[in-house]
């Protein structure tokens, strides 16, 4: 049809039979909200779309490489990516909502500790980025940074009311490192960074001067009882903050 001149034909085609397509599939997706198994079946509904795509493509190759792009359309995998993005992830509001909400949850109980099903989280974390920056971020990265945040501000709150400086900031330390550890695995270096700041600011900069004036946990204490680790710790976590090292200075300086 392409050799004979009937390209716009074919393509329009193709566009109407995917969409009718996606349209289904974002109806059971969004009746799968109910049950206790949303992701697995997104991820089971998103990897046969996958594969329909790619076989789609294959079938037709030479519109797809001369059509398509002499005529500047959308090729068909970013179609596919359009068509599931706009009809199934940002479908309804219901299905917005509930894989954000589920989504989260996996990987903040991860960060805890607990054992969570790594490979579906990967997967729905990997259909996220494929379908571009914006989605990713509105629909994983800025609710996930909320919840850690608001977990390490309560948690790191009541330790700073009963822990000395040096008790606290081993276990700043500790959760810093796990928690990173962690997030690793799911996030790449931007979100990474992002996660940081904020468990950095929860943890460590919205105590820093209780920490280091907290009694009988005086900055001066630590200098003549010979306190070496607190002071490497104290040295360590304070100078990643760009006015660590001068609070600490400034108040040594009052001592």
């Amino acid at each position: 049809m392409v050799i004979l001149k009937e390209g716009e034909k074919l393509y329009m085609g193709l566009v109407a039979i995917m969409t009718s397509h996606v349209k289904e599939i974002s109806k059971s997706i969004e009746e799968a909200t109910q049950g206790d198994f949303f992701l697995e079946e997104l991820n089971r509904k998103w990897n046969d779309y996958k594969d329909a795509i790619l076989n789609v493509r294959k079938v037709l190759l030479y519109m797809d490489r001369v059509y398509v792009i002499h005529n500047n359309k959308t090729r068909i995998h970013d179609l596919g990516m359009n068509l599931w993005r706009d009809n199934v992830v940002n479908s309804t509001q219901i299905v917005q909502s509930q894989l954000k909400k589920t989504l989260v949850k996996l990987v903040h109980r991860e960060c805890i500790g607990e054992v969570i099903n790594r490979d579906l989280t990967d997967n729905i974390l990997m259909m996220l980025k494929d379908l571009g920056d914006s989605v990713y971020e509105t629909l994983f990265e800025i609710p996930f940074i909320e919840v850690s945040a608001e977990f390490y501000r309560g948690e790191f709150q009541k330790l700073s009311e009963y822990c000395d400086c040096g008790d606290y900031l081993r276990k700043a330390e500790n959760h810093l490192i796990k928690g990173l550890i962690r997030v690793n695995h799911y996030l790449d270096s931007i979100s990474q960074k992002k996660i940081y700041n904020a468990m950095y600011k929860e943890i460590i900069e919205n105590h820093m001067l209780r920490l280091i004036r907290i009694e009988n946990s005086w900055l001066v204490t630590l200098f003549l009882n010979n306190r070496y680790e607190d002071l490497r710790n104290l040295y360590q976590i304070f100078s990643t903050y760009p006015n660590g090292l001068f609070t600490i200075q400034k108040v040594a300086n009052l001592c």
